[in-house]
């Protein structure tokens, strides 16, 4: 059984870490190069950097937080927002990224996933979907695609655009709930299932963590691969290493938790 994965997740806007509550009333909360060290250093199994309004605002990636971030730290890093074609999502693994996350672009041209993982592997190609519980009768899933940010819906059901995204070559998904994100309230547990239970590639969890039990029922309960965290460890509420501990004792399979430091050059 391959380990489970706890992901920290900077959402970057005008170059400032920032958190809000469902996409909303967003307030900064570090500079994303220190942080990204200081989560290297704690542990984190991977990092996930978003550029969080380069979709709706129709521009490119920041490429210079990308790189900088990137010199810092020697674990897998995945970088989304913003990314409409194989030349930007070059430019953001040139830049040192290990995998791109791509969402809106995606959905709004389904082939630029079968061409990304042609171009650079499916390891590369993350899937990365906002789901909201709107009540759309179309959407089986009780899900529907938002994307622009959590702006703009799609009609698309989740669960169908997950299975859809696997077929076209993504080697991850990434289960964003805007319902539960910054709520703390946990993870949309029915939904990771659902995907989880359907499609043979990894998923992560994403939205909603607000305490150790909570990555354990989305590894156990929601079958989930990786759990994105943020608010939890943001604000110190529960480092890593302790959420690690945590997991560890009731029986998930994790990487440890060892402090790492660069030798000097």
């Amino acid at each position: 059984m391959l380990a489970k994965r706890i992901i920290p997740c900077l959402d970057v806007r005008a170059g400032k870490v920032t958190k809000g509550v469902q996409f909303l009333a967003n307030v900064d909360v570090g500079d994303p190069v220190a942080m990204a060290r200081y989560y290297y250093e704690e542990g984190a199994d991977e990092l996930v950097f978003y550029d969080i309004t380069a979709s709706n605002e129709r521009r490119g990636i920041m490429i210079d937080v990308v790189r900088a971030v990137a010199r810092e730290i020697f674990i897998p890093f995945s970088v989304g927002g913003g990314l409409r074609t194989l030349e930007d999502m070059r430019a953001v693994l040139l830049a040192g990224a290990e995998k791109v996350s791509i969402d809106s672009g995606a959905v709004r041209n389904p082939a630029l996933i079968a061409e990304g993982a042609r171009a650079f592997g499916s390891q590369c190609i993350v899937l990365s979907m906002q789901v909201k519980r709107t009540g759309n009768p179309n959407c089986a899933s009780g899900c529907e695609v938002i994307i622009d940010g959590g702006r703009t819906p799609t009609g698309r059901d989740a669960l169908e655009w997950a299975c859809e995204g696997e077929r076209l070559g993504a080697g991850e998904l990434c289960i964003n709930s805007i319902d539960r994100d910054g709520t703390k309230l946990g993870y949309d547990l029915e939904i990771t299932r659902s995907i989880s239970a359907r499609v043979s590639i990894p998923v992560i969890a994403s939205g909603g963590a607000g305490e150790p039990k909570h990555l354990l029922a989305a590894f156990t309960s929601g079958l989930a691969d990786a759990a994105i965290v943020a608010s939890i460890v943001h604000y110190g509420e529960y480092p890593i290493p302790q959420l690690k501990r945590y997991l560890r004792d009731n029986g998930v399979e994790i990487r440890e938790a060892v402090s790492l430091e660069r030798s000097a050059p």
